[in-house]
């Protein structure tokens, strides 16, 4: 039987992939999902239990509105599938300066009407006692905030995706040789020819794999370790319902509550060594669970010297300034490359999958798109995720 030739296949079902074939089979265009390792698997960076859904972004428009519409976007799917991908916990800033990170983001939610509060160090520790606000300028909290959890919610697209006709396959994809000016096929690591119309790689950390001339360069993947801290026995108060996902942006630190009787979550956002998707083994360096440990025991000191219940392995693979990369191939015409996650696509992969679905049916480029093209200056930038550009260190 002769396998039917899709008008798109989407090389990569992570969260920039799952929208654009999600979003691409709603618009009408058959299209094929395919992935190495299957849905929301342990190697992806897309996966793990929660990720944090925010619209602070300092004076960056563009992602605060971004983070606005994925938001919605997210929500509509879970009331189509009775799913629930949305903890609304809200998010807490942790402030060491009045001028920083939080306080320009602060302006921009005001303006843009997005609820926002500005709290008081002692404000802080009377609202969320658990919370520590030793040297803290101030605390700045969105209540319409969140977490999404991360695993269940892909999952849920890729769902969405099939039961809209979409066809999802398991399959790794040989790297990409690009002479032709258009390219017809590929050739998974077995031997078989896929075939398409058009094509969009969106592979997280193997995407500069399968273009090592042109991305090996530009997209770097790092090991990024996560901690889970039990908390103490009959304690409710690291619940969502008690306590927000957290950054401390300066610090560059991270957290969210405990979820489903799990632990609650604690990760440095400073970019880890160098790593590799495939056979890098998922073991957390104790010196990450120390750091925690140590940050900890200055925010959330209860949690300071609980158990570690869960540790987790996951990746960024970001470009030089942080921003995506959502743009054709250069040598062929039928081909587009996605992906730069950076540790913060999570949130806006609606919006990712949106964006890179306009340009392969040839509308405008969206606002704002320049940023995201591969030719695009990127100078050097620490972090757009999440700090790591202040003296604070928690080594």
């Amino acid at each position: 039987m002769t396998r039917p030739i899709p008008d798109l296949v989407v090389i990569g079902a992570g969260v920039m992939g799952a929208w654009t074939a999600l979003r691409a089979q709603e618009s009408g265009l058959r299209t094929l999902l395919v992935d190495a390792f299957g849905i929301a698997h342990a190697r992806a960076s897309s996966s793990d239990q929660t990720r944090l859904t925010r619209a602070s972004h300092a004076d960056d428009l563009l992602f605060t509105r971004w983070s606005r519409r994925a938001l919605a976007s997210w929500l509509r799917l879970e009331q189509a599938t009775g799913e629930r991908l949305f903890v609304p916990s809200g998010v807490l800033w942790f402030a060491r300066r009045n001028d920083g990170f939080e306080a320009a983001s602060e302006r921009t939610l005001t303006a843009e009407g997005i609820p926002v509060e500005h709290l008081s160090p002692a404000a802080l520790e009377a609202r969320w006692p658990q919370v520590s606000a030793a040297g803290l300028a101030f605390a700045m909290y969105e209540a319409e905030a969140g977490l999404l959890l991360a695993r269940d919610a892909i999952a849920a697209v890729v769902r969405a995706f099939v039961a809209g006709g979409g066809r999802f396959e398991v399959a790794s994809v040989r790297p990409v040789e690009a002479d032709a000016g258009r390219l017809s096929s590929v050739r998974t690591s077995d031997g078989e020819e896929i075939r398409a119309g058009s094509w969009v790689f969106a592979c997280g950390p193997w995407l500069p794999r399968l273009f090592p001339a042109l991305l090996g360069d530009m997209i770097r993947v790092t090991k990024q370790d996560v901690a889970y801290f039990g908390p103490p026995p009959g304690d409710g108060r690291f619940g969502p319902e008690w306590l927000p996902g957290w950054v401390d942006y300066d610090a560059a630190f991270y957290g969210a509550p405990a979820i489903d009787g799990g632990g609650a979550k604690a990760a440095s956002d400073r970019y880890g060594p160098v790593f590799d998707p495939t056979d890098g083994e998922r073991v957390v360096d104790p010196d990450a669970v120390r750091r925690a440990r140590r940050y900890l025991a200055s925010r959330l000191p209860d949690l300071a010297s609980q158990p570690v219940t869960e540790t987790r392995v996951c990746q960024y693979e970001p470009t030089p300034d942080s921003n995506f990369l959502i743009d054709g191939h250069p040598d062929l015409a039928n081909a587009w490359l996605v992906g730069g996650g950076s540790g913060h696509a999570f949130k806006h992969g609606p919006v990712i999958g949106e964006t890179a679905l306009a340009l392969v049916v040839g509308e405008p480029a969206p606002p704002g798109h320049d940023r995201f093209r591969l030719a695009a200056p990127r100078t050097q930038k620490v972090a757009l995720r999440a700090g790591g550009d202040s003296d604070v260190d928690w080594v």
